[in-house]
């Protein structure tokens, strides 16, 4: 049954998903596209309200250089406990179940973002609005944590393997259409409401949106059934007791490829979609709306050549998807931005295209490279875990390359610098991947499960 490649790479025959019809793939996407999109919402609108509004409405006495860094390090406090989100909803997800954990990370997100939308200013409570921005980011870090992971495994673990790679890419979706959604919500709001009346209330409104999205996710996943493979682990009785930690035995190579793989399509995303809110409009001049328009642009495009690329990844592999994405990224870094200086609309829209396509490759791809990278006992800890630690990696790229703008008199070059270097890790990474072979799960007919309790 089970073919041995190498003491960490474990290959299964099957190639077919017995009694799953594509609709029930499909609708299982979907709602797992729908809560990652939730949950890159609630991030997004995080990311341009730190780039805009967090200093002045929350951090004041700091000032403006102050302010501008308390709310780029306040994003990346999330990012910060995001890997202890993912090892405790990874451990519940190789133990409980994939659906049953997603449940609980698409609420936490959805109800720590609402809560930001009533929290009191600094003007109106001082430092304990401050604080409790802090709090919900980091509730939002620990929704995090387990969200991707899960996400991808609801896609995938219903899919022929023959067409993870396409599957896998389709929750992907969900980033730029929570960059979109967030980027249309904010230029509604500044082309209707005076800066003074957004200052004072209407940076709200989006936050308070994410209830009503909640709703919608929660309805969607409930519907849903346990995806097939966590049922036949259950039925077999292979669940680990320690998933995570068994990660480290079962697949620690696929474990660090993982991490590295992930640093450009995580790091891209907060370079492109936050330090250059600030960089575009205190630096290069461009007006607020310009960018988060320019944004929207790239993002629309992203929901074309995403589930393109995911086809692709079918025909040569996730891993050759992800290595081609870091190569055409490391080539366009530092032109891009050398054409951003000339400071024209059609330049910046047309460098988020070009920089948003390439990176997009490395994102499409990342989904179906990391599940060929771990057995099914610990799938969801390996991808959740990875995945995390990546995120925290790259979760000060917009302090850094902040910081390193200061240093270098904000020279055009000094954000080439930080994407050619995600660039390389990543390419290594993929390169790596590529050379393995990836680990299938065959389904045996369904036995009578055992209780979903602790073994």
């Amino acid at each position: 049954m089970t073919v041995v490649s190498s003491p960490d790479t474990i290959t299964y025959s099957s190639t077919d998903r017995p009694g799953i019809t594509p609709g029930t793939a499909r609708r299982v996407t979907i709602a797992s596209f729908v809560g990652t999109s939730l949950e890159s919402y609630d991030f997004y609108l995080f990311a341009y309200f730190s780039a805009f509004f967090v200093g002045p409405l929350f951090f004041a006495p700091l000032g403006v250089f102050g302010g501008v860094l308390a709310g780029f390090l306040t994003i990346a406090a999330g990012f910060v406990i995001r890997p202890i989100g993912a090892v405790i909803f990874g451990n519940l997800g190789d133990r409980i179940g994939r659906r049953p954990t997603l449940l609980i990370t698409i609420l936490m997100m959805g109800v720590g973002t609402g809560l930001v939308g009533v929290l009191p200013t600094y003007a109106q409570a001082g430092w304990f609005g401050a604080i409790a921005l802090v709090v919900l980011r980091l509730v939002q870090g620990l929704s995090l944590g387990g969200e991707w992971g899960g996400s991808i495994l609801l896609a995938t673990e219903y899919a022929n393997p023959k067409r993870r790679g396409f599957y896998a890419a389709l929750p992907q979706l969900g980033s730029p259409v929570g960059s979109i959604l967030s980027a249309v919500v904010f230029i509604a709001i500044t082309a209707i409401m005076p800066a003074d009346q957004i200052a004072a209330w209407g940076w709200r409104i989006p936050f308070l949106t994410a209830i009503p999205l909640l709703l919608v996710s929660l309805y969607l996943r409930w519907s849903i059934d346990e995806t097939p493979v966590f049922k036949q682990l259950l039925a077999t009785g292979k669940r680990d007791r320690f998933p995570v930690l068994d990660v480290f035995r079962k697949a620690p190579a696929g474990f660090f490829i993982g991490i590295g793989a992930a640093i450009l399509g995580i790091g891209s995303y907060s370079l492109m979609n936050t330090y250059m809110v600030d960089y575009g409009t205190a630096v290069l001049k461009f007006s607020f709306t310009d960018l988060l328009i320019a944004t929207t642009i790239g993002g629309l495009l992203q929901l074309v050549t995403i589930p393109l690329f995911g086809v692709w990844a079918t025909r040569i592999g996730s891993a050759r998807v992800v290595m081609i994405g870091a190569i055409g990224t490391l080539v366009i870094a530092f032109p891009m931005y050398y054409l951003l200086q000339f400071a024209t609309f059609p330049i910046l829209v047309g460098s988020m295209i070009v920089g948003g396509i390439l990176p997009t490759l490395a994102w499409a791809g990342l989904g179906g490279l990391m599940s060929d990278l771990f057995p099914s006992t610990v799938r969801y800890s390996g991808l959740s875990v990875a995945y995390s630690l990546a995120a925290l990696l790259t979760a000060f790229v917009p302090a850094l390359t902040y910081l390193l703008g200061g240093v270098t008199g904000n020279a055009w070059w000094h954000p080439g610098i930080v994407l050619g270097l995600m660039s390389v890790i990543t390419l290594v990474s993929a390169l790596l991947a590529a050379r393995r072979r990836p680990i299938i799960d065959e389904l045996e007919p369904e036995a009578e499960p055992e209780p979903v309790g602790v073994a």
